[in-house]
């Protein structure tokens, strides 16, 4: 999993509250358990004027002009802002993998839904927590000036604006510690093979018959 320290990047802003994880990476979809290749189907349903199916070339499918990531000024960006209630809907961990394949490293919203949250940080991507005045002077500001970026640092929880202002968010120590070091699940079992080793040898001499 790749560790999140510090990101300076263009801001992308989705103004949409109660984003589902069908509306991130729809049903159709599913069907792979890579965790790569979700990137050109991410919102497959707004940025698409047509029918997304697996396996299929999106690079002549038309676009939806109107969908922000279809935008010129956001393309590139890493950090996505959204409203309140991101990730709400089934627990598929296919909806990170996509945010994360297309290339987004920070979310930004009011509040996300429970499981989403905790799979974003298995996954390498760092969900923060604003308030909803907070959020919605950044979508102003995201809005009014082409080429937005964010500084997040996760070692001191803070994000920088380009006026310098700073703001401040929260995050679980452990899930930062993992973040910051790019452990996921088998990440931190790897950082204990010496015991499980260590505990295998012991087994191996107390029962030799089950070997």
């Amino acid at each position: 999993m790749l560790a999140f320290t510090t990101l300076t990047a263009l801001v992308a802003p989705l103004d949409r509250a109660n984003v589902d994880t069908d509306a991130i990476i729809p049903k159709q979809f599913l069907k792979s358990i890579h965790r790569t290749g979700f990137g050109p189907n991410l919102f497959d349903e707004w940025r698409y004027l047509d029918q997304g199916e697996p396996g299929q070339d999106c690079q002549n499918r038309p676009l939806n002009p109107d969908f922000v990531l279809n935008q010129p000024r956001y393309q590139g960006a890493k950090i996505l802002l959204a409203r309140r209630n991101f990730g709400c809907g089934s627990s598929r961990e296919h909806a990170p993998w996509s945010l994360v394949d297309y290339g987004f490293r920070a979310l930004i919203a009011p509040s996300f839904a429970d499981i989403f949250y905790n799979n974003c940080f298995k996954n390498g991507i760092l969900p923060i927590v604003l308030s909803e005045q907070q959020v919605d002077d950044l979508f102003k500001a995201v809005n009014r000036l082409p080429g937005y970026q964010l500084t997040i640092e996760l070692a001191t929880q803070t994000i920088i604006t380009p006026d310098h202002e700073t703001l401040t968010f929260n995050v679980d120590a452990f899930q930062k510690h993992c973040l910051l070091n790019g452990l996921d699940d088998i990440g931190l079992t790897l950082e204990q093979s010496q015991l499980v080793k260590d505990y295998e040898q012991r087994r191996r001499q107390q029962v030799p018959w089950l070997f």
